[in-house]
């Protein structure tokens, strides 16, 4: 949103600002993209960001986006967000349970193992029509 571009035009000081950036990412949590470095590592500024829109975890910081609590946060909000996990976590079956509970379609960012894990795939095609063309097997 409007409010969210307002980090981007902010003068660099305030994109490194802790309470500036944590104001902008309530307005919209993909203001995180505009945040310092340092802040798109920060657990609490990501875990608000995520907390309302899983597509924040984009900007995180590899080490959030390895964090599993935050990717946990984030694929309930937005089950694609599962992509820009960890890949260590798309093998994680709790993590892709929660992204396919949102949106079947996630379990195509799953590992190859989960891919074909039964009940992984009858929970997706439960949430999604869309998860069949990402289901392994013939």
């Amino acid at each position: 949103g409007q409010r969210g571009d307002a980090l981007l035009l902010a003068a660099e000081k305030l994109q490194s600002h802790c309470e500036v950036v944590l104001e902008a990412v309530r307005q919209d949590a993909l203001a995180l993209r505009h945040a310092a470095s340092d802040l798109q590592n920060d657990r609490n500024i990501v875990l608000v960001a995520v907390r309302t829109n899983g597509w924040a975890l984009i900007s995180a910081s590899k080490e959030r986006r390895r964090d599993r609590e935050v990717v946990i946060e984030a694929v309930r909000q937005s089950g694609g967000a599962l992509s820009y996990a960890d890949e260590e976590l798309r093998s994680d079956r709790e993590v892709v349970l929660e992204a396919v509970r949102q949106s079947g379609a996630a379990l195509s960012f799953a590992s190859d193992v989960l891919k074909v894990d039964r009940e992984l795939v009858l929970e997706a095609v439960r949430t999604s029509s869309e998860a069949l063309a990402s289901a392994g097997g013939e």
